[in-house]
């Protein structure tokens, strides 16, 4: 028997070779090199990826309840840094333009209100881009700079886009949508492996770890992580997973450092509820 799952973990899976078929959409997935992946043993319900593309159909179920995050102390919200480096036209923005312009995207209503991933007070930050100018500004080399700062309020499972005027240091527009689920944040990933390890269904990710270095699995420090958006289609199966595209459901690909990826896909965390579920494939 050893002999058998010792050709089922450590199977490297280069490039994208791990392909989602069926209902469930992933979104936006970029794995970790897979250099220096050995050949090792596995067992548990978290089997090794040797299989590119036979990712059958995926279900799930209603997901119950909101983020359960417990109340916490009360937070303030940081006056935006000084002016530093600063890009020019269509240049990409610089890292003092960034951490301004997530400063005064936070104003302190919007931090008041809303919940990252995590259940703290204040929104969970995604992505941070320069924004396209306005169709009148397209051939103007003097045009605004602006930038584009996505957030997700886990508190009401809303995707909320601000765009700021990196001249006047304003916010000159948000936008909010409902049942939109751009690609998980490594924040995101990350506490969607930690849940995952904390929860029974994480037995076979765990025992597979163990499979491969000899080790215990504690800690998300243990592993490479990148996750996809899971979205729920109508019959498919657990039904605690049938909100997931209203609610923020992930799907974990882990890879061991220096090692194998573990075989995931069949886990899926939703991070809204925080709960765990394992799909019926």
């Amino acid at each position: 028997m050893r002999n058998i799952v010792h050709r089922h973990l450590g199977k490297v899976v280069a490039g994208a070779a791990i392909a989602v078929a069926g209902t469930a959409v992933m979104v936006g997935i970029t794995l970790p090199g897979t250099a220096g992946a050995d050949e090792t043993g596995g067992t548990g319900t978290a089997r090794a990826a040797q299989q590119s593309g036979q990712d059958q159909g995926q279900g799930q179920g209603q997901s119950e309840g909101q983020s359960q995050g417990a109340s916490v102390a009360p937070g303030v919200v940081e006056q935006a840094p000084a002016e530093g480096k600063k890009g020019k036209g269509r240049d990409p923005l610089t890292d003092d333009e960034i951490a301004r312009v997530e400063k005064i995207a936070v104003n302190r209503q919007l931090f008041d209100t809303s919940e990252d991933v995590e259940g703290d007070r204040g929104p969970q930050t995604l992505t941070v881009d320069l924004a396209d100018p306005e169709a009148a500004e397209v051939d103007d080399p003097d045009a605004p700079r602006r930038a584009e700062v996505t957030f997700y309020d886990y508190r009401d499972d809303t995707l909320v886009t601000r765009t700021v005027d990196l001249d006047s240091g304003k916010v000159a527009r948000t936008d909010t949508q409902h049942g939109v689920q751009p690609p998980p944040s490594k924040a995101e990933s990350l506490e969607a492996a930690t849940l995952l390890i904390a929860d029974p269904l994480g037995a076979g990710l765990k025992a597979d770890y163990k499979d491969a270095t000899g080790k215990e699995l504690t800690s998300t420090d243990q592993l490479l992580v990148s996750g996809g958006i899971y979205r729920a289609a109508p019959g498919a199966q657990p039904a605690v997973l049938d909100k997931c595209g209203e609610h923020r459901c992930v799907r974990l690909f882990p890879k061991v450092k220096n090692g194998p990826w573990i075989d995931a896909r069949s886990l899926v965390i939703d991070l809204s509820s925080r709960k765990v579920a394992e799909l019926q494939l």
